[in-house]
């Protein structure tokens, strides 16, 4: 690698040394010269350093690895449609190389805990029929539901006087349709509020015709959409229906803000509501506990966050200390949605994918009692931050906290540059979908 500091004085003394003893007159022409040569040196050793197969970042000293592609995908099954080996090659490539585009509407799946490691064909086929059904008895109770709160709207004020008037007290509606109702209004403002960068990675949903997109709306209630485009409108419904159904399928969570960037992503990936349906609920198997209403998860992530600092970084956290910032408040929403509003869409597809790929490996690993030579990651909900607690070796946590130190106190300095630190931290493994533009721009974003 390049010694930069060492070119940059070589440069500068040349160019002091040329400019110094040479008369007035040529003085400038020799400076513009030298500065101008001094330039393209820079840029053909750039070029020729990317060219080798890996930027030479100081956080990023591993060769790209090719993502999980079909043909592979396809060789990790027998002849009965069972992963060889109990998936953990496969699980292996995931984490180190991410997922082709292609084929992760097939990946997710097992990622995810939908389907069995060791699974047949056949079983997985007997599988999706029947959550299939399952989730369609889930959307029927939702109708039902939104049936009933229109009946009981247009009757609330005849039976609350009737009510009143023969017992002297106020009737008590059902605390569970009243939680469903809340949730439901909340869903839908999240729906309509949700952002549009998933159309580039999902064509097929982006062209979906108008009439189909007002149909699925009309489907779930949706009516609030104003002008919006029709991709728009069917994302949203689909957000509707699908965190609905997941309000009554867990209602002790039931809903809140910041599932909906959970699901997105999801969406934009799976076809069928219902496969996306049972993704979303494989996911927040580990992520549940940071939507609880005591925060008890959540501050118990955010300790984890805290350690690590301290443990990585000690002048960070001497400095968070002096800012009285040491319980890492700062980084709330990056925990609770997995960096998903920090990153862009495609980075937040394939940092997911490696950390799917470190809980699956947990749940193949231990679930059949083997003991590998590295110790998986554990099943911790603290997302972003699993893969550097468990191979710490391979990653390193670099930089300088004078770049902190220089934007003050501002939490919402803190929020961003500890945000860019996260990523950074997996910015060794580079996922290969991640092209060298990106890369340029966290660089960018970081500085």
């Amino acid at each position: 690698m390049l010694n930069w500091s060492w070119v940059e004085r070589g440069i500068g003394s040349f160019v002091m040394v040329a400019a110094g003893g040479s008369s007035g007159r040529w003085r400038p022409c020799v400076t513009l010269a030298v500065t101008a040569l001094a330039g393209l040196a820079l840029a053909a050793a750039l070029v020729i350093s990317s060219r080798s197969g890996c930027l030479t970042l100081p956080w990023c000293r591993e060769k790209r690895r090719h993502p999980l592609a079909r043909k592979e995908w396809n060789n990790f099954f027998s002849r009965d449609g069972k992963l060889r080996g109990g998936g953990i090659k496969f699980l292996e490539k995931v984490r180190s190389g991410g997922v082709d585009p292609s084929i992760r509407a097939e990946v997710w799946p097992f990622l995810l805990g939908v389907y069995d490691m060791n699974s047949s064909r056949a079983e997985r086929n007997a599988i999706r029929q029947q959550r299939r059904k399952e989730y369609e008895k889930l959307r029927r109770r939702c109708r039902r539901s939104v049936d009933e709160d229109d009946k009981g709207s247009s009757t609330e004020e005849t039976e609350s006087s009737d009510s009143q008037s023969s017992t002297g007290q106020p009737t008590v509606a059902n605390p569970a349709a009243e939680d469903f109702a809340t949730w439901q209004h909340i869903i839908r403002l999240d729906a309509i509020r949700a952002d549009a960068e998933w159309i580039p990675y999902s064509p097929s949903q982006a062209a979906v015709p108008e009439a189909e997109a007002l149909r699925l709306a009309s489907a779930v209630g949706l009516t609030d959409y104003g002008d919006m485009e029709p991709c728009r409108i069917s994302h949203a419904a689909r957000l509707v229906a699908v965190l609905e159904a997941y309000a009554l399928h867990d209602p002790e969570i039931g809903y809140c803000q910041g599932m909906s960037d959970l699901l997105s992503p999801i969406l934009a990936v799976m076809e069928a509501d219902d496969e996306a349906f049972w993704c979303f609920v494989g996911f927040m198997k580990r992520a549940r506990h940071n939507f609880r209403l005591d925060q008890a998860g959540i501050k118990r992530q955010l300790q984890v966050v805290s350690k690590l600092i301290k443990l990585r970084d000690a002048d960070l956290y001497q400095h968070l200390e002096k800012l009285e910032a040491e319980d890492c408040a700062f980084a709330f929403r990056m925990v609770l949605v997995a960096l998903r509003r920090e990153l862009t869409f495609g980075q937040t597809l394939c940092l997911w994918e490696a950390m799917w790929g470190d809980q699956a490996a947990v749940r193949q690993v231990t679930g059949g009692g083997e003991r590998g030579r590295r110790r998986p990651p554990t099943t911790c909900c603290c997302m972003p931050l699993q893969p550097v607690c468990c191979r710490g070796g391979r990653r390193s946590w670099r930089g300088s906290t004078a770049w902190l130190r220089s934007k003050g106190s501002s939490t919402t300095s803190r929020g961003s540059w500890i945000s860019g630190r996260f990523w950074m931290m997996h910015a060794t493994w580079w996922p290969p979908s991640m092209t060298r533009s990106n890369k340029a721009t966290l660089v960018s974003w970081r500085h």
